[in-house]
């Protein structure tokens, strides 16, 4: 009979403990979701709408007029094209200039490779806000200031420490024996990089290209500080998008969406490979 009742109270807790446990999990779910649910439902309401002291959950007036006036803002295609372009030039930099560093420090044994290393780990350690002065006045001395090229150099200093630390995993986990044996069958060291370990390694790059893109495109603090709005990004145009009246709610949530489609769009183009490539390196470090 004792048996039975510990049975029913440890049933009971198991039961209590599930139900906070899931409590928790959907209150914690709508904080975050619910800022994602107003953009999308102030971007569709009229201007009056948007200004009215009585908040409304949907709108009662459906409208893409806050859509067009987005567009049609004299910095906002010029800004999209701006973030595309270093977004593009800092990612594919990154990748190339990644990878190859991260073969190296993989595959060869050389003097200083156990300090470049720490040094890795050390740089993603540093506050990068704390380089922002001394990387201006470098640029500023190069003439790279208000320049796309510029900004698209300091993201790539920005993203190489990471894109270099999880390649490395990616290239270790791949067995040394499928180098040795492709050798043996007359490839040069050359061919051995690109028709083995490169598409091994694929999984890494996609991983890594994703956290590169999100991270160039949604970044702001560094193009502000080095750009004039001529040759900002779309984040800084969510900033400085302001009217006689003072903020337009509508066309700003209507931007924010809009600034949002190209991470999508990348994400599901390559969703298929992203699960692989984030668990993939974690095989072996």
């Amino acid at each position: 009979m004792a048996k039975h009742d510990e049975g029913v109270v440890t049933v009971g807790r198991s039961r209590i403990g599930t139900f906070f446990a899931n409590t928790t999990g959907i209150v914690f779910g709508l904080v975050m979701i619910f800022p994602v649910y107003w953009v999308l439902n102030t971007a569709f309401k009229p201007d009056s709408e948007v200004r009215s002291f009585t908040p409304t959950f949907f709108p009662n007036e459906f409208t893409l007029d806050n859509f067009k006036s987005a567009l049609g803002e004299e910095l906002f295609i010029p800004s999209m094209i701006n973030g595309l372009i270093i977004t593009a030039m800092a990612v594919a930099c990154a990748l190339v200039v990644g990878f190859l560093a991260a073969l190296a420090i993989a595959r060869f044994s050389f003097y200083g490779r156990k300090a470049i290393i720490l040094v890795i780990l050390a740089v993603q350690l540093v506050p990068f806000l704390a380089l922002l002065i001394p990387l201006f006045l470098m640029l500023q001395g190069a003439n790279l200031t208000n320049s796309l090229v510029g900004v698209a150099l300091v993201y790539l200093v920005l993203l190489l420490p990471y894109t270099v630390w999880t390649l490395r995993g990616f290239i270790s986990g791949i067995p040394r024996e499928l180098d040795e044996a492709a050798m043996i069958d007359g490839c040069t060291r050359p061919q051995v990089f690109w028709r083995i370990i490169l598409p091994l390694t694929g999984p890494g790059l996609v991983a890594t290209s994703v956290y590169g893109f999100i991270q160039a495109w949604n970044e702001f603090i560094i193009i502000n500080t080095l750009n004039n709005p001529q040759k900002q990004n779309l984040m800084a145009w969510l900033l400085y998008n302001q009217t006689e009246r003072g903020t337009a709610w509508g066309p700003l949530m209507a931007g924010a969406i809009i600034t949002s489609i190209p991470v999508v769009v990348f994400f599901l183009i390559i969703q298929r490979n992203i699960a692989t490539g984030l668990t993939a390196g974690a095989v072996k470090g």
